[in-house]
């Protein structure tokens, strides 16, 4: 995919730009960063174009039949870390996005025996106070009596970083080169960082301490019932190689839980139509301002002159397009290692780009069925949907020892024997999906290696791991596998080559401490701009990093428009 920008500042310039989101390699987004980035460059007076290499728009939040009848997220499948700016500035409501609020928001069932005849246990949590403390109590009323200062706390630093996620990092090189007038400039930037000290207060330690302690530090300390430990860890792990034991990984929860939607903190919903329904409004802002949108075109390369600035590119059918800036939305790697000529780049910088971290635990299952799945821990009747229906449903997650377990079996190239299940229904909330009485299911599934003791993953290695999933599912909710019209298995290489996710990780590269904020993706990079001049990273490889959905794109198009002003 790539996008084109042609830009027309009256008669003193007129400069082509390309966002690329794809090659030959098929790179490509996680996040429709670059249709927000087209939007904003042509409210800001810059004329845009963008050019997409699949048929369907949207990087790898899209919708797609794959079944007759049946509409899936193929990849990305919730929304919650849309900015809620972009979504004004946009007025993506107008455009036609429509979210599916999810009430409750999560639910654990258990894998036990019921007393005396009862259901097995299960825990669910939502936006109702009263009720969580009613779910948790039947585990400890310990637990439950710490469990609102718990979110109370978590929300106080989730909040205090909005200001770093809403602009580019501090402008390093400006503060500390330059002359007086670039520096006091430059000032401006190091503002976030003040508000995030202000707003932290004597939270500041705490703050320190999530980002860099494991999350079982975190949740040993306040809870010791295991289900609301496990449920909690997992948005410590979700999409990360890592395990609820391994330092870094509370920074990964405090990322998924500092989203909103529908000014609800920490909500996560459905787009009505699937994932593609974003792209798709962002598309139509982007061209109400006048942005022309293309499909199916191809970046091969970008075009390089002997000044050592960008030219242009040049697509995959050999058409060149002559340009001076460039914009890609293609993970850091894929930008660097494939798009750009050799010899363009110095052996260090390419050697710096080699040790950027894309590892990968997640292998995606999507399933159309022809029947609601029925929990053993929740029964409903008649095919009738439950409120636990509509939520992200977590399955071996009721012990946190299943979670390290599952990790370990996939840092020793094997998928996990038991692996950590979330589950969602979008279906149950969205009727255009699926045929009535019929229901389209995500399964995000982790822990399962890039490659399985060093071979590559054969199609019955991906028809076996998605039996052993299908057959815990089954424990949970007995006859889901009979109610199973079709399923499609995406593996971290199907994930890396059908949507360009580098090493299949869905944050376009690890979330971990030295690849966030002005380490994103490289210390040299921080600022969006690479070595090339014109050349510029727009995805989430970038500063705030994955699932941040626009920001990237709004971030870097702040970068483009200011140097563009200085030319």
């Amino acid at each position: 995919m790539a996008a084109a920008v042609w830009t027309d500042r009256g008669t003193r310039a007129k400069n082509l730009l390309w966002i690329l989101t794809g090659s030959r390699s098929n790179h490509t987004s996680l996040k429709p960063c670059y249709d927000a980035l087209a939007a904003y460059l042509q409210k800001g007076g810059v004329k845009t174009a963008v050019l997409e290499r699949r048929h369907v728009l949207g990087g790898a939040a899209v919708t797609e039949e794959i079944f007759p009848g049946f509409l899936f997220s193929r990849c990305s499948y919730l929304l919650s870390l849309l900015r809620p700016h972009i979504c004004r500035d946009l007025e993506l409501k107008k455009h036609g996005l429509k979210v599916y609020m999810r009430e409750p928001h999560s639910f654990t069932p258990m894998l036990e025996e019921g007393i005396k005849g009862a259901a097995p246990r299960s825990l669910t949590l939502g936006s109702d106070l009263a009720k969580n403390l009613n779910e948790i109590g039947k585990f400890s009323q310990k637990d439950a009596k710490a469990y609102p200062e718990f979110v109370a706390h978590l929300e106080k630093l989730a909040s205090a970083i909005h200001p770093l996620l809403d602009s580019p990092p501090v402008d390093i090189r400006g503060v500390t080169a330059g002359s007086l007038r670039e520096r006091l400039a430059a000032t401006k930037t190091l503002m976030p960082f003040a508000k995030l000290g202000l707003k932290l207060g004597g939270n500041i330690p705490d703050f320190y301490e999530i980002i860099t302690a494991p999350i079982m530090k975190i949740l040993t300390r306040w809870f010791d019932s295991e289900p609301l430990r496990a449920t909690l860890a997992t948005d410590g792990v979700i999409g990360a190689m890592t395990s609820p034991s391994n330092p870094g990984s509370g920074y990964v929860l405090l990322h998924h839980v500092m989203g909103e939607l529908e000014k609800e903190k920490g909500a996560w919903g459905y787009v009505e139509g699937g994932m593609g329904g974003v792209s798709q409004a962002i598309a139509r802002a982007a061209q109400s301002y006048g942005v022309d949108v293309f499909t199916e075109k191809n970046v091969e390369q970008i075009l390089v002159g002997s000044d050592g600035a960008t030219k242009g590119v040049v697509l995959k059918d050999g058409t060149e397009i002559h340009s001076n800036v460039v914009l890609s939305n293609a993970t850091p790697y894929a930008t660097f290692k494939y798009l750009t000529p050799k010899g363009a780049l110095s052996e260090e910088f390419i050697k710096a780009v080699d040790q950027v971290d894309y590892t990968s635990p997640v292998t995606k299952i999507n399933v159309a069925l022809d029947k609601l799945p029925n929990f053993l821990a929740s029964p409903t009747p008649d095919d009738k949907p439950g409120p636990h229906h509509q939520c992200s449903i977590h399955l071996n997650c009721e012990n946190v020892d299943i979670l390290e377990a599952a990790y370990k079996d996939a840092i020793n190239g094997r998928p996990s024997a038991r692996p950590m299940l979330e589950m969602t229904i979008p279906s149950v909330l969205d009727p255009t999906l699926a045929p009535p009485g019929c229901h389209v299911v995500s399964l995000f599934t982790q822990f399962t290696p890039y490659h399985i003791k060093g071979r590559e993953w054969t199609q019955q290695d991906r028809e076996d791991f998605a039996d052993t999933v299908f057959d815990w599912v089954e424990q949970y909710a007995p006859g889901f596998k009979t109610s199973v019209v079709g399923r499609d298995i995406l593996t971290p290489p199907d994930l890396e080559k059908i949507f360009g996710l580098t090493g299949g990780n869905i944050f376009h590269g690890s979330m971990s401490l030295d690849q966030l904020y002005l380490a994103r993706p490289l210390p040299s990079l921080s600022d969006y701009r690479s070595p090339i001049k014109g050349l510029y990273l727009c995805g989430s490889g970038c500063h705030p990093g994955g699932g941040v959905m626009g920001s990237p794109g709004c971030n870097a198009a702040l970068t483009v428009i200011s140097d563009l002003k200085r030319r």
